[in-house]
């Protein structure tokens, strides 16, 4: 039921051995699996610097270049979480929402997060983009606190888990190498 949640992949690359050595770091001294998602999604949170926020090349998409650079936009971010929960035996999928790019309509961009699966709750997502003012993302299962709340009428917030990172977001990820360029371009559409 959850292999594909399992999967290393090229963008996913738990196999690499910075992420298992992360992982098994993360993890030392508990096997629950909540305490391990938690660990791990505060690890990517506070420690991976968001590219724009800190405009920090170069762009990244590979979970083990997130991990090598510490930098990633919220899209690589929720790529090194899926590759540390993953390395942890942690079902872990991609959610998006279509917001605006300066809260006020058009344009609109994608942004990227996980969701995992935690026994005693289920499929439950989080937002490990990286707080700052106005953003206060938590993990606090069941409760769901995510980075954003879409609020304009042509914002989005998908349901949809999907196993492997969206094709458009990986494309645009590896077109740009440096932050300025990749915000002027995020991946916008409507699923």
């Amino acid at each position: 039921m959850f292999e594909e949640f399992l999967q290393s992949t090229e963008i996913i690359d738990w196999l690499h051995p910075s992420i298992i050595n992360l992982a098994k770091s993360l993890a030392s001294g508990d096997s629950h699996s909540t305490t391990i998602a938690k660990k791990s999604f505060e690890y990517v949170r506070d420690n991976i610097y968001h590219s724009s926020d800190y405009q920090i090349n170069p762009v990244t998409y590979r979970a083990s270049d997130v991990l090598k650079h510490q930098t990633g936009y919220c899209f690589a971010k929720s790529h090194l979480l899926a590759a540390l929960l993953r390395a942890n035996k942690i079902p872990a999928g991609f959610c998006y929402q279509r917001l605006s790019t300066h809260d006020q309509g058009a344009p609109y961009s994608l942004h990227g997060f996980n969701a995992l699966y935690l026994p005693e709750v289920g499929w439950y997502r989080v937002d490990s983009r990286g707080n700052r003012k106005g953003i206060n993302a938590q993990f606090s299962p069941p409760n769901e606190q995510l980075a954003f709340s879409p609020k304009l009428p042509e914002e989005v917030d998908y349901k949809e888990i999907f196993a492997d990172p969206l094709p458009i977001v990986v494309k645009r990820l590896k077109m740009y190498q440096k932050w300025d360029q990749m915000l002027e371009n995020l991946p916008g559409l409507t699923l």
